[in-house]
């Protein structure tokens, strides 16, 4: 993957620069020995992304994005492979590390590290739609016991504009 984003950055034919912002329907999930929760929250983000040309079919996009979710602030990395699958409509796919603003709380990790997935839709040349999920692959849990684990994820939806 690190040798894929130094080829795309070194061999874009072109790069743009743009804004992005939308609603984060995020989900908490925690497993423990005989059991389960779950809790969901909405919130927004915006953000700030490049969107680097490799090939007219294959584009690099990565994105920082500021996750606001009730009380909680986040930080979000995601670094996306987009793919023009037909003309205007694309999927997006790549890692995304999280980094939690808020003070830490003893026990929870600040720093994750999850798959995003999903699609854009190029209204024009400057403005997009996307949606994509947000798949939390750490347990945030320091020094989890066996059969303990919290994970977050999300779908976020929104709009992007490119200069």
């Amino acid at each position: 993957m690190v040798s894929l984003l130094v080829y795309g950055f070194t061999n874009a034919q072109e790069a743009k620069f743009g804004v992005t912002a939308g609603l984060d329907f995020a989900s908490a999930k925690g497993v423990y020995p005989g059991g389960s929760m779950s809790e969901t929250e909405t919130g927004f983000y915006i953000g700030a992304l490049v969107d680097f040309t490799v090939s007219n079919q294959f584009h690099i996009q990565p994105e920082l994005e500021l996750v606001f979710i009730k009380d909680s602030k986040q930080l979000q990395l995601p670094i996306l492979a987009k793919v023009v699958l037909v003309d205007k409509l694309s999927l997006l796919l790549g890692p995304d590390l999280l980094f939690d603003l808020d003070k830490k709380t003893p026990g929870v990790k600040t720093f994750g590290l999850g798959l995003d997935f999903g699609g854009a839709y190029d209204i024009n040349k400057n403005l997009s739609i996307e949606a994509k999920y947000n798949l939390g692959l750490t347990n945030l849990i320091e020094n989890a016991p066996s059969g303990y684990s919290a994970k977050i994820s999300g779908f976020f939806a929104g709009v992007g504009y490119k200069f």
